[in-house]
């Protein structure tokens, strides 16, 4: 007897969908069927908006952890940035199987970066982290808040809206949009940790569907981003504190960078350790760094 497809859960967004096509297709190389099951949540389009100040984890994934925990599908696709750092209970991080840039990048006029914006341009994003990473590197820009989907947001760009905005490149690259990004070095915006990569969420407990997507698992990609998003946790992942953290190769080690920016404009704390193989304890480290510098004042 043919066993049936595993269901997928996902946002209906023309980036989630993406992601959720290219796990359906990885598991499709393996043998395994899977259909995708559309999902609307409270961050969607035209789903009520969350009152400013209010953090945005869980606002994409919540309806969608409550059907796969309800066994109205068998696994969820996210953006691995837009998950807590714990699952809730009865559900598993199960796999993560690739990573697009993770960098963020501008996206303006085309051939302009920003340094060639001019004084006072506005600059859109939905982000704390990148608002205040922004200001650090040009306290003379607008920072405007902007929301909606990733081509939504382009499109903003396009009618005059706003000079340029900040997105992540993953994103972009994904949807073909990525034409005239600019990408933007870690060292002025350290993108959000887990940024760029897939998600795949499953019941615990559910042999079948964690057999089925473990081999999909990157072990290198899943060390590093259990370093950033240990750090989160380290540093409170239940607040809204603008945090960047990345992890990459960097002289045969793998290296965690950690930034906490600060709202008044002044430059970022920033921590730096190697992981050697233990991301819970490298994330932690950082964690305890930033502490040092005076982040829990920030």
């Amino acid at each position: 007897m043919t066993n049936p497809p595993l269901r997928i859960g996902t946002r209906a967004s023309a980036l989630a969908r993406w992601q959720a096509e290219r796990v359906r297709d990885l598991l499709a190389a393996r043998g395994v069927a899977a259909e995708l099951v559309a999902i609307t949540t409270s961050g969607d389009e035209g789903a009520r908006p969350r009152p400013a100040g209010v953090p945005g984890k869980g606002t994409f994934t919540k309806e969608i952890e409550d059907a796969l925990l309800g066994g109205r599908v068998d696994l969820a696709v996210h953006s691995l940035k837009d998950l807590w750092v714990e699952p809730p209970a009865g559900l598993v991080l199960a796999a993560v199987p690739e990573r697009e840039d993770p960098r963020d990048a501008l996206v303006g006029p085309p051939g302009v970066g920003l340094a060639d914006l001019p004084p006072g341009a506005r600059i859109g994003t939905s982000s704390l982290r990148r608002r205040y990473a922004l200001l650090a590197a040009r306290p003379d820009l607008e920072v405007v808040t902007l929301r909606g989907n990733v081509p939504t947001r382009v499109r903003r760009v396009d009618d005059g809206t706003v000079h340029a905005a900040v997105l992540a490149l993953a994103g972009l690259r994904r949807l073909g949009l990525a034409g005239r990004a600019l990408a933007l070095h870690p060292d002025i915006v350290l993108p959000a940790a887990g940024q760029g990569a897939i998600a795949i969420e499953a019941r615990d407990g559910d042999r079948a569907t964690l057999n089925a997507v473990l081999p999909l698992e990157s072990r290198d990609l899943r060390l590093a981003v259990d370093a950033e998003r240990a750090a989160l946790a380290a540093l409170g992942a239940g607040c809204n504190v603008p945090i960047g953290a990345l992890c990459e190769a960097a002289h045969g080690d793998q290296v965690l960078t950690v930034a906490v920016y600060a709202s008044d404009g002044r430059s970022p704390m920033v921590a730096r350790v190697a992981v050697r193989g233990d991301p819970v304890a490298a994330g932690r480290e950082a964690a305890a760094e930033l502490r040092r510098q005076g982040a829990d004042g920030r």
